[in-house]
């Protein structure tokens, strides 16, 4: 055997063995950092499903009703502001809050612009009043007339 090649053998070999450590000490850091990636993947993962039930839990949730979606009026809570309801919401609590005192569907109505000569109009809008009194945004007199809860 030439040992001129037998020394260009060995001396590759050594190359190749120095680069295989290089390698594999590389691909030792790249499998760490990915298991710290996955680690992260995961509590960000529980955080945004934390914030989500947050969310959901005091946000309005969407229901069913006849197939159609519909937002429910949440329950009102001590630290619930009113800004947590949709605008639409808002402006009947606002209609009722500017009045002078307590106030019929009908003049609610008529402060909203709905045509309260209108049976089927008003009717909802009652409804609407009604489902407000159930969740504690409102109060209803004995005598049908609507007022804030403060």
């Amino acid at each position: 055997m030439d040992p001129e090649l037998l020394e260009r053998i060995t001396a590759r070999r050594a190359e190749l063995d120095e680069l295989e450590e290089q390698l594999a000490k590389q691909l030792a850091e790249v499998r760490a950092e990915r298991d710290e990636l996955a680690i992260a993947e995961r509590v960000l993962e529980r955080v945004s499903e934390q914030l989500a039930d947050e969310r959901a839990s005091a946000a309005p949730a969407p229901g069913q009703v006849g197939g159609r979606a519909v937002m429910l009026i949440p329950h009102r809570t001590p630290d619930m502001e009113e800004t947590m309801l949709r605008p639409d919401y808002q402006r009947i609590l606002a209609a009722v809050r500017q009045a002078a005192g307590p106030v019929m569907a009908r003049q609610v109505g008529e402060m909203l612009g709905v045509d309260v000569t209108v049976r089927s109009e008003l009717e909802p809008l009652r409804g609407r009043l009604v489902r407000r009194v159930d969740r504690g945004w409102l109060r209803k007199l004995p005598d049908g007339r609507f007022t804030t809860r403060l």
